[in-house]
């Protein structure tokens, strides 16, 4: 099972880290110790002083595939979620100041929240999902799918030419704009539309 992580994919969050505009998906990806154990809470690492959150709606992959083509790719996934990316801000600028690969700052232990799933057949668009995130209370990311560069099943086309999705796989589908510094004791909550997928306390 491995994790998916779909870069730079909302124009404002593109404009809030002052990053070029990607010609094609910007994808890293995780590894399964990355996610961070039910109903444990977040433990800021010792390697950084500027860990940010960034919440992203998650695609769970329902069968194994290679070289989808888009307009299969909805058979490829039946449930919705919602997780948070976390990174390690500090050590990120420091690789891409030299031009090193993220994980470091991406793929430690505990830095992939994954929520509850949810039926996609419960929503009318999944190109039209509102989500947001909320610490300690107050909204600090609000996103829309439809404001995705590349849409959930265009996702899939473009990953899978690269890597065979397979069942249990999940893709985060990038981050709108708000990402911000997490500190001990914060309490994120992460909802699409009104319903709440998440709820984790900072270490």
């Amino acid at each position: 099972m491995k994790l998916i992580c779909i870069g730079r994919n909302y124009t404002d969050h593109i404009k809030e880290l002052e990053n070029e505009k990607p010609t094609d998906p910007v994808v890293f990806l995780k590894p399964d110790t990355s996610i961070l154990l039910k109903k444990q809470p977040f433990f800021i690492p010792d390697f950084s002083d500027d860990v940010h959150h960034e919440v992203e709606v998650l695609v769970k992959i329902n069968k194994v595939g290679k070289h989808i083509a888009k307009k299969f790719a909805h058979k490829y996934y039946d449930d919705i979620g919602l997780g948070i990316d976390f990174t390690a801000r500090d050590v990120q600028a420091q690789l891409k100041a030299k031009g090193l690969p993220w994980e470091k700052a991406k793929a430690f232990d505990g830095a992939a929240v994954i929520g509850e799933w949810l039926p996609k057949n419960n929503f009318n668009d999944i190109n039209n999902l509102g989500f947001s995130l909320k610490k300690n209370e107050e909204i600090v990311q609000k996103g829309n799918t439809s404001l995705m560069l590349w849409k959930i099943d265009e996702i899939i086309e473009y990953v899978s030419k690269y890597f065979t999705l397979k069942i249990g796989d999940i893709i985060f589908t990038g981050t709108p704009a708000g990402v911000g510094k997490v500190i001990a004791n914060d309490r994120l909550k992460g909802f699409i539309e009104d319903k709440q997928l998440f709820s984790i306390t900072v270490k």
